[in-house]
């Protein structure tokens, strides 16, 4: 009895091991993980933050600048002795007139700021499309690990009949060999299967950032909702939507402000400047310094043609700016146009494939049961036996293939996949 209760205990003690060793993940988590430790994130926020320095430091060029100055010398002559002077002062300036340039430059460096969020959104947007897809590859290669392990017992239980049948002395040995081979070829490809669905767990992982040894079971199945806009429709909302198109036009904006910041060269530029000097000491007294206060102007009247070539290259800026804008919409026009397609075919073979495994399953049954009587051919059970194993197979593929690339096509018009 007491040993009884010890082997239960240590039963319990192993359940409860596996149990505490397996990691269970559904697809939110694995996104919200993903977009945590990803390093494309981390870089882009690091690009955003350079931007909000550039603009501090953009704007402190409105602010009023202050300089300090100090010198000290000795001179000494062989017939008067050694003299020492000393020079000190503190001036202050800051523009009063810049023509608008320096607004401008401001005005640049804040769209920057805008122009990285979008990166950053894009970004985050292709890791929650990376991860969905490795979720789901995840899902798909464990079911078609299924389909190849049930595949691999229907071989050994044919072969088991034959082996009997053999033995009985109703088959010739040709069908044991060649149900062998059909055995141990099915095992090879579970094997294959097997190992593809470990490197699909470890590429997951890799995007998540997980480094657990612990064995990964996902908790979420897939969820075939009907996708009911049109082509046309995706495609007004990618260009409504994709950061890469409102990036662009930031960019075009950008070089229009840089031909009026070129144009600013030719204006005048106005600095306001007030300042003290003393010397003899350390520290300005009421009889050892002297005050000046002004107004400084400046023109560029003539600079052999370097504002105006400046001018022109901005505007080739603008034009280069508005043809990466239509570049990057006929790009994007593709890729929404690529992912509808494939959308369409992939629920297109799903409902096909779904009436495929109902009739092979019935002409497998069909065919291993005439054979068990001696009235059937081993290569009828053979090609059923495949028959039903690629609609299994065909099915899952395009169950999966649906959501992924509902997943691609959302990715594609810049809205949320998960």
């Amino acid at each position: 009895m007491l040993k009884k209760k010890i082997i239960i205990l240590l039963m319990a003690t192993l359940t409860s091991t596996s149990v505490l060793q397996a990691q269970t993940l559904d697809l939110n988590t694995a996104v919200e993980m993903a977009l945590n430790n990803n390093l494309s994130i981390k870089i882009a926020q690091k690009d955003k933050e350079k931007a909000e320095m550039g603009l501090k430091g953009t704007k402190a060029v409105l602010d009023p600048t202050v300089t300090v100055s100090s010198s000290a010398s000795i001179s000494e002559t062989d017939d008067k002795g050694s003299s020492r002077s000393n020079k000190n002062s503190i001036a202050l300036s800051m523009p009063l007139y810049s023509a608008g340039k320096n607004e401008l430059k401001i005005s640049k460096a804040k769209d920057d700021i805008v122009s990285m969020d979008l990166a950053l959104y894009r970004t985050r947007q292709n890791i929650k499309y990376d991860t969905t897809t490795a979720y789901y590859n995840v899902l798909e290669a464990q079911k078609i690990v299924a389909v190849d392990q049930e595949s691999v017992n229907n071989y050994k239980e044919h072969l088991n009949n034959v082996q009997n049948l053999y033995n009985a002395g109703a088959i010739a040995k040709a069908d044991l060999l060649r149900s062998e081979v059909e055995l141990v070829n099915a095992e090879q490809t579970l094997i294959k299967a097997e190992n593809s669905y470990e490197i699909t767990v470890a590429k997951l992982r890799n995007i998540i950032k997980n480094s657990s040894t612990d064995k990964l079971e996902l908790t979420d199945e897939i969820l075939l909702s009907e996708f009911t806009q049109d082509l046309a429709t995706c495609k007004i909302i990618a260009k409504e939507k994709r950061p890469e198109i409102n990036k662009l036009k930031i960019a075009i904006t950008q070089s229009e402000k840089d031909i009026k910041i070129a144009k600013a060269d030719k204006n005048p530029n106005l600095n306001l400047s007030v300042g003290t000097n003393w010397d003899k000491a350390f520290l300005p007294s009421r009889d050892n310094n002297s005050w000046n206060a002004g107004v400084s102007a400046s023109w560029n009247v003539f600079d052999s043609n370097i504002t105006s070539a400046k001018i022109a290259q901005a505007e080739i800026s603008v034009e280069q700016a508005k043809l990466e804008l239509e570049k990057k919409s006929d790009e994007i026009d593709l890729e929404v146009t690529e992912a509808y397609l494939n959308l369409q075919e992939a629920q297109k073979r799903f409902k096909a494939t779904g009436l495929a495994i109902k009739k092979a399953k019935e002409d497998f049954f069909i065919a291993k049961e005439k054979y068990k009587v001696g009235e059937g051919l081993l290569l009828d059970v053979i090609d059923s036996q495949l028959a039903l194993s690629t609609a299994q197979q065909n099915n899952i593929q395009a169950q999966y293939d649906y959501v992924k690339y509902k997943a691609q096509l959302e990715n594609a018009m810049g809205v949320e996949v998960v």
